[in-house]
């Protein structure tokens, strides 16, 4: 079933406008997710609003937004007022702006969305606008209210439909020479820079997410499988990961591991069984027919 629409409103282009809607294009449904219970009843654990004076329950029309000024002082702000500073990109995605893709540092990007014709109207200005993307191989930059904050948005064609990126302001973004300066500058010679990218060359591969593997989810799904059975769960060893002390060796050993992964996988899938697996197999078909 189609997640439900995040914001509703109108996308414009100059004069050119549609009504659209947009959808989440990722989730978070599919992972497991825990509750917190007491552990002496079993029973989920329930949080309540509490005046952090007096510890008594407040109730939700009775709470209001507070900016804090200092450690007992804060500006008090209602709902109202934070509705009369609403901009008109609460309701439309006007395109400011249009740049290269490849000029968007990537550290900017926050999450993506769906964005499509609302309704049975707009179908052809929908269209005017997407292809004009499309050929000029730009991204449409434009601004959304979402959670009651204005966001820049990113639009770029995707399908038949445009993909909106969220796009973090320039204060939400870390400056990275206050962690970079302290790296050493360090002189890679030919050999381990030649070995290094045989390695790379050895790994390299096309983006295929399909072929990704969430091994924290598999494990969790596995240990509340093996709970609800009522076996006993073994304690499993963290590994350690080991100081580099020869990089030269280190690499030239990543190398002949690499290798040894590669040639396995290249094993034609014909060759001929072993005798001893031909014989286990046949043992087992002996079993299943006498099961029978």
């Amino acid at each position: 079933m189609a997640a439900r629409a995040n914001w509703k409103g109108f996308l414009r282009l100059s004069l050119v406008t549609c009504p659209v809607a947009l959808y989440p294009a990722t989730t978070d449904s599919e992972k497991i997710h825990f509750n917190q219970l007491n552990k002496k009843t079993g029973h989920r654990i329930k949080y309540l609003k509490v005046d952090a004076d007096t510890g008594k329950e407040v109730s939700s029309d009775e709470v209001i937004k507070g900016y804090k000024v200092d450690t007992d002082t804060y500006v008090e702000v209602s709902n109202n007022e934070l509705e009369n500073i609403a901009l008109e990109s609460t309701r439309t995605i006007d395109i400011d702006e249009f740049v290269p893709k490849s000029e968007i540092d990537p550290r900017y990007l926050i999450r993506p969305y769906y964005l499509v014709p609302d309704g049975k109207v707009g179908h052809d200005a929908f269209a005017v606008i997407r292809e004009t993307i499309r050929n000029m191989d730009m991204v449409g930059i434009g601004r959304v209210v979402l959670t009651s904050r204005e966001h820049i948005i990113g639009l770029e064609p995707l399908g038949k439909g445009l993909m909106g990126t969220l796009i973090r302001y320039p204060y939400e973004v870390r400056d990275e020479n206050e962690y970079f300066d302290g790296i050493k500058d360090v002189k890679v010679t030919k050999d381990m820079l030649d070995l290094a990218k045989h390695i790379v060359n050895q790994k390299k591969a096309h983006f295929e997410p399909e072929k990704f593997e969430d091994h924290y989810e598999e494990a969790l799904s596995e240990l509340i499988k093996a709970k609800r059975q009522g076996k006993a769960i073994a304690h499993k060893p963290r590994p350690r990961g080991e100081n580099v002390v020869d990089l030269m060796d280190a690499l030239k050993k990543s190398l002949e591991s690499s290798e040894g992964t590669r040639a396995r996988k290249q094993r034609p899938a014909d060759r001929k069984r072993r005798p001893h697996k031909r014989a286990a197999k046949a043992a087992r078909s002996t079993a299943r027919r006498k099961a029978g």
